[in-house]
């Protein structure tokens, strides 16, 4: 885990990243907090990243994510301002199975295309045989089947994960087996999911993560404040597309809100 502080800062945001990567590809994103007033607090996810708790690429239980964010957002209690947590992808999942398993001091949450569905299944033949292979040989890898061309259309990221070593391309049938029991915990216990200011954003040309089952969870959560804004055009990553700068500022106004009723 890691902190990059602001001067002057209003808040913290306790950002948490998506499967096979890890935090240094979010240099620009932390920085444009940072550079906004706010705090960040960071770590790589169990069995990726810079992590060597587990293999790569493999957990045992979902709950291992619960855990380690429950401890990032504890981390951040240092700073005495309100709390915000960020989730991209596989990290919104986490972020939402957090909040609902978990009484946590947080004013805010921005979940940028989460995980809540895939646009691409395994066969039935293929989801059988992991459902078998989970009690036999739960640390067996296989290729994820993502690449950076379809999670964001931006070249500069492209080049990037090209000489990423830390980029995870392989995923074990365990950890497979507990995204899909997390998905369907998150749409179980929804409304268990606390009532705090939500804006979810998503990718309106996700390649990734199926857009209709987030916005069914989204139109069935009963919270007081929340918000949906899908952006047209742009793939899974959106804080990683041409388009940015414009989905950043979206964001800042989100959570620079919640700081000033706060106040």
């Amino acid at each position: 885990m890691w902190k990059w502080e602001a001067d002057n800062a209003k808040g913290t945001i306790v950002i948490v990243h998506g499967a096979a990567e890890h935090h240094g590809r979010y240099k620009w994103l932390i920085e444009m907090w940072r550079s906004s007033g706010y705090h960040v607090v960071m770590g790589d996810l169990p069995g990726q990243g810079t992590t060597t708790r587990r293999k790569r690429g493999h957990i045992e239980s979902f709950d291992e994510y619960i855990n380690e964010v429950a401890d990032w957002v504890e981390a951040a209690k240092a700073f005495h301002l309100p709390i915000f947590l960020l989730g991209h992808s596989l990290g919104g999942l986490v972020v939402i199975r957090t909040l609902q398993e978990k009484r946590l001091s947080v004013k805010g949450v921005i979940l940028s295309s989460p995980c809540l569905g895939l646009v691409t299944y395994p066969s039935k033949s293929l989801d059988l045989l992991s459902k078998l292979l989970n009690y036999i040989m739960p640390s067996m890898l296989f290729d994820s089947g993502l690449s950076v061309e379809m999670a964001t259309r931006n070249k500069e990221i492209h080049e990037m994960d090209k000489n990423d070593s830390l980029y995870v391309t392989k995923v074990s049938v365990r950890w497979y087996r507990e995204l899909i029991h997390a998905i369907h915990l998150a749409n179980r216990n929804i409304r268990k999911f606390p009532d705090i200011p939500l804006l979810l954003m998503q990718g309106g040309d996700d390649k990734i993560v199926d857009k209709v089952a987030v916005k069914e969870w989204f139109d069935q959560l009963p919270i007081s404040e929340k918000v949906y804004k899908e952006w047209n055009k742009l793939y899974h990553e959106i804080f990683n597309e041409p388009e940015r700068d414009q989905v950043f500022l979206y964001a800042k106004a989100f959570f620079d809100t919640q700081v000033q009723l706060q106040q």
